[in-house]
């Protein structure tokens, strides 16, 4: 088993080009990385404060995207899975450590989250995560009306550039 990196990021992560595409992708990035910075809070739905699954269904209702709100679990119960190459596709949902903690891809490389010990991040598909991965769902967009031009995600003024240690960033 490899050695995890010592440090992970808690800003803005620039996915790649090709990874984010189109109207909805880019909305939903922004939502995602308003949100960087907020605290953790159980129950929360923000938006200064979320917990994992809140974090979730606030980014999608920034865009416009509606859904029942509700635990990782229920989301896990409600959403297809998707096939195997949409695993890693930017926007899926995936969830953890027997379906009690969800998060979006943003692409191969990892993920956005609200951890419970520094609030909503960015975080590498390491090791750690990695083998805590209970699998993928996907939200259905295809019924989704396109989002009003006039639909803007929350802007946080809050830094969320520190780097920090693996073993005190990591959910336990």
């Amino acid at each position: 088993m490899s050695t995890p990196p010592m440090t992970e990021e808690g800003r803005p992560r620039t996915v790649g080009a090709g990874v984010v595409s189109g109207r909805f992708d880019q909305l939903l990035l922004t939502a995602m990385q308003s949100h960087l910075g907020a605290t953790y809070h159980y129950t929360g739905t923000g938006p200064d404060s979320f917990d994992c699954s809140g974090f979730v269904w606030r980014s999608f209702q920034d865009i416009g995207l509606n859904f029942q709100r509700g635990p990782a679990r229920s989301y896990w119960a409600t959403f297809a899975a998707p096939d195997k190459d949409e695993q890693y596709q930017f926007g899926t949902l995936v969830f953890f450590s027997g379906l009690t903690h969800v998060g979006i891809v943003a692409d191969e490389h990892g993920f956005y989250h609200a951890s419970r010990h520094h609030g909503v991040v960015y975080s590498p598909f390491d090791d750690y995560w990695r083998s805590r991965i209970d699998g993928f769902r996907r939200v259905p967009t295809e019924s989704m009306s396109a989002p009003a031009a006039s639909t803007k995600p929350r802007v946080t003024k809050k830094a969320a550039s520190s780097t920090v240690n693996v073993e005190d960033y990591r959910e336990r």
